[in-house]
């Protein structure tokens, strides 16, 4: 059975041109054409195409929104944007919004029909130069994640007191608290008083999990 496809793009000219590209592919059929985002979602209900090629600055509703709309109604056709957008940004937000492709619209006849045959087998196509773009991007969202969380990590240190970490330190050698208290010339009270505290600043339950997030992150380290 040929793959059936829906092109929404608000100028005709282009619409025509990708519509006759495909049509000298056997296996592809194009079933109609849409204007607007609002024709583009009604037609894919009417038509139930396999693939929309789906552009993204439309009138009456962009495509971002049509992509949205077709992914909470839980629509089984696949969205490929085809746009002049070459900025990663727009694919992590496409990506987002159920498209499974992004295409620049300067691309070659050859690879919007591959990314159509790549598509329906129910593989995501992305533009090459984009696709590395977008993983750099990733990449540097996931490293300033990891700094966040080290960032955190080092704020929680930060909010133990002196005393706390003095505690912290015993705690890590296996003393009690009556020990803890006769070492530091505390009383027991002001002992479990700092564990609290310690056990709430670093979001731990018990003592075992307070020395293993204190060697962990080597706020203490045992002689």
């Amino acid at each position: 059975m040929p793959i059936k496809l829906l092109i929404a793009d608000d100028h005709a000219l282009l619409r025509q041109g990708i519509k006759n590209v495909l049509e000298l592919e056997s296996d592809l059929i194009v079933l109609g054409e849409a204007a607007d985002g609002e024709e583009a979602l009604t037609k894919t209900a009417e038509l139930e195409p396999d693939i929309l090629l789906l552009d993204i600055n439309m009138p009456r509703m962009n495509g971002l929104e049509v992509a949205r709309k077709l992914r909470d109604v839980k629509s089984k056709v696949k969205v490929i944007i085809l746009t002049i957008h070459d900025d990663e940004n727009y694919v992590i937000e496409v990506i987002k919004a159920g498209a499974v492709g992004y295409l620049l619209k300067d691309v070659e006849p050859g690879m919007l029909v591959n990314a159509i045959r790549t598509v329906y087998q129910g593989e995501s196509f992305i533009y090459p130069t984009l696709a590395k773009q977008l993983l750099n991007e990733i990449t540097r969202q996931e490293d300033k994640k990891h700094e966040a969380a080290k960032n955190l990590e080092r704020r929680r240190e930060e909010r133990l007191t002196y005393r706390e970490i003095e505690v912290l330190q015993l705690i890590c050698k296996g003393m009690s608290n009556q020990t803890i208290a006769q070492t530091l010339y505390l009383s027991e009270k002001t002992v479990k008083n700092h564990l609290t505290n310690i056990f709430r600043k670093i979001s731990v339950n018990d003592r075992t999990q307070a020395v293993l997030y204190a060697l962990k992150n080597k706020i203490v380290e045992l002689q």
